[in-house]
């Protein structure tokens, strides 16, 4: 293997997204005592639609459940807390860990749970269709639910988006009652253009990432994620995710690595194990990078697949649509939501499948590193089809067993071993060994 040294450098606006995501946890904290609302729910809930009450604040149920797990010390007492209410120990971490956090009565950034004036999940997976409306029943608070239709083929198309938009117009009727607010088209409008607009800027953020070296590396991209699933509605984070397409683009061209001694790269699949991020700085240890993965890439990134090449999904008003009504934009919404590529992998194997093999030739990897995670139902789904389907096509794949949120499910000594072996099956050597 060429060992080659890239020039590196840490990102500029790697200190503005820590103070956002900081702020916006301790926002949920005070928005009561500012008059805002406090709203609860799955990171996959519509914000936009919740923005045409007025000032609000949401605390998202899986980025909250990741935070808590980055701490196993307390991640571990709020998921006894949760399972010593009846609740199982195979269901997902970050609900576990959410909801021990709510009986505990303790918020992670500080103070006691906030209690939410009503919760809104959207429906698409099993764990989603309870989480919050356990959530509801514990305080008292309302709970709306809105299920997707969602299918990874485009039959009966109109009549899904059909489905999805008049549920979204009851839900409307539904907050104005519940809140006693007017309900405002215009900021409707508005804080969806922002959702397309963040969403389809971190699909061309992650697109960037193919550069080699690739100027990110996905420890970081796993930062940088976040802020879409709690405030992707909102103008700063439009203008944030301006800011950071700019310079990642400047990175590229100016070949500014993430890792300066890149020598293999590979993707990795589902959620990390949060409290063991440095699994990501150990395999820098041989000069491997992850440029990504199909969760980063596609949770929050608007990318689709033409032709077998991955691009960045034009927005609805890029597709021409004009937003004359508040139908137009519910069934943009709609739309939008229906299609988005990640839903893959909770129906279809194959076609995730066929979508991995696809990142891994565009990114430029030479491999694909698998967390068989038990802590998420919904990403492991059909992992093993995935795994076979790689190696089919002459892609090398290392799978471990861990859970994302759980540190009593991750064997340290076992999983490195795996690594160190799967390393030297590549022809690598970790860099400090060869002098």
């Amino acid at each position: 293997m060429t060992h080659r040294i890239y020039p590196t450098k840490p990102l500029e606006c790697w200190q503005k997204v820590k103070e956002l995501r900081l702020n916006h946890y301790k926002e949920v904290i005070t928005a009561r005592d500012q008059g805002k609302i406090v709203v609860q729910g799955g990171a996959n809930a519509i914000l936009s639609l919740i923005a045409g009450l007025g000032d609000f604040v949401f605390l998202g149920g899986e980025p909250y459940g990741a935070s808590v797990g980055f701490d196993p010390a307390f991640s571990e007492q709020c998921a006894m807390a949760t399972e010593a209410k009846g609740f199982a120990r195979d269901l997902c971490a970050y609900m576990r860990n959410y909801l021990g956090s709510m009986f505990l009565d303790r918020y992670y950034f500080g103070g006691k749970f906030p209690k939410p004036d009503f919760c809104i999940s959207t429906h698409i997976c099993d764990t989603h269709a309870k989480w919050f409306q356990i959530v509801g029943e514990h305080f008292g608070t309302p709970h709306i639910a809105i299920d997707y239709p969602i299918s990874t083929t485009y039959r009966r198309k109109e009549q899904k988006i059909e489905y999805l938009a008049s549920q979204m117009h009851e839900c409307i009727e539904e907050m104005e009652k519940l809140t006693g607010c007017y309900y405002d088209d215009e900021k409707l409008i508005e804080a969806a253009r922002n959702e397309f607009k963040t969403m389809s800027l971190w699909g061309e953020i992650c697109l960037l990432n193919q550069s080699i070296p690739a100027p990110l590396d996905q420890k970081s991209m796993l930062s940088l994620y976040v802020l879409p699933l709690q405030t992707r509605h909102q103008n700063e984070t439009v203008q944030f995710y301006e800011l950071l397409r700019d310079e990642v683009k400047e990175r590229v061209e100016n070949q500014i690595a993430a890792v300066a001694t890149e020598r293999f790269r590979y993707i990795d699949d589902s959620q990390p194990p949060w409290y063991y991020l440095k699994i990501f700085r150990y395999l820098e240890r041989y000069g491997a990078v992850s440029v990504g993965s199909y969760y980063s890439f596609l949770l929050m990134g608007m990318m689709e697949e033409k032709g077998g090449t991955w691009v960045v999904k034009k927005t609805p008003e890029e597709s021409g649509i004009v937003f004359k009504s508040r139908d137009d934009v519910l069934r943009a919404l709609a739309q939008w939501y229906l299609e988005r590529s990640v839903l893959c992998m909770l129906l279809n194997p194959h076609e995730k499948s066929t979508q991995m093999i696809s990142m891994v030739q565009q990114w430029h990897a030479k491999a694909v590193i698998m967390h068989l995670n038990r802590g998420c139902e919904g990403t492991a789904m059909g992992q093993l089809e995935n795994r076979l389907a790689l190696i089919k096509a002459g892609i090398p794949v290392l799978t471990f067993e861990s859970n994302m949120a759980d540190r009593r499910e991750f064997d340290e000594t076992q999983i490195l071993d795996r690594l160190d072996a799967f390393m030297q099956s590549q022809g690598l050597r970790k860099l400090d060994d060869l002098g």
